[in-house]
């Protein structure tokens, strides 16, 4: 299977457009959360400094949209389609990814508001433990809508 980067260059060299929302996209985003933890520096169970850990919660939430966009594109939706807000997300979800389940748009609200709210805007989480929680419960999420 070609990585991301390398399928890119391929269509580019193809006279394609460039892709977007490609498989494991989501994936790497989360990564790139991850690392930006890696490498903040924590002392009994609290990050000593806010950025990357706010910088981390963006990025996993921007994982989470990408899983999204990912997930509607297989269910038949265009690029031009995509939900341009939180709640055209949760509307896409209920109507394409839950049909007879409002659990998913229940957690992609919670995940909403503790991401790129409470974490990203707003800086609230320094506890170790509740970071990693969060940054688990959106990978799963991820891992849940791109079986």
């Amino acid at each position: 299977m070609l990585d991301t980067d390398t399928l890119k260059v391929l269509h580019l060299s193809m006279g394609l457009p460039k892709p977007t929302h490609t498989a494991g996209e989501a994936l790497r985003y989360m990564e790139n959360a991850k690392g930006l933890l890696k490498a903040a520096a924590i002392e009994d169970n609290i990050y000593l400094d806010k950025k990357p850990v706010r910088e981390a919660f963006g990025t996993a939430y921007l994982a989470i949209l990408e899983a999204l966009n990912e997930a509607l594109i297989k269910k038949g939706l265009t690029r031009k389609e995509l939900p341009k807000s939180v709640d055209g997300y949760m509307a896409a979800i209920k109507k394409h990814l839950s049909i007879n389940n409002g659990k998913l748009v229940r957690e992609f609200d919670d995940l909403y508001e503790a991401l790129h709210i409470a974490g990203y805007y707003r800086g609230l989480f320094v506890r170790a433990s509740a970071v990693k929680d969060y940054m688990k419960a959106a990978e799963d999420f991820i891992k849940k809508i791109l079986p």
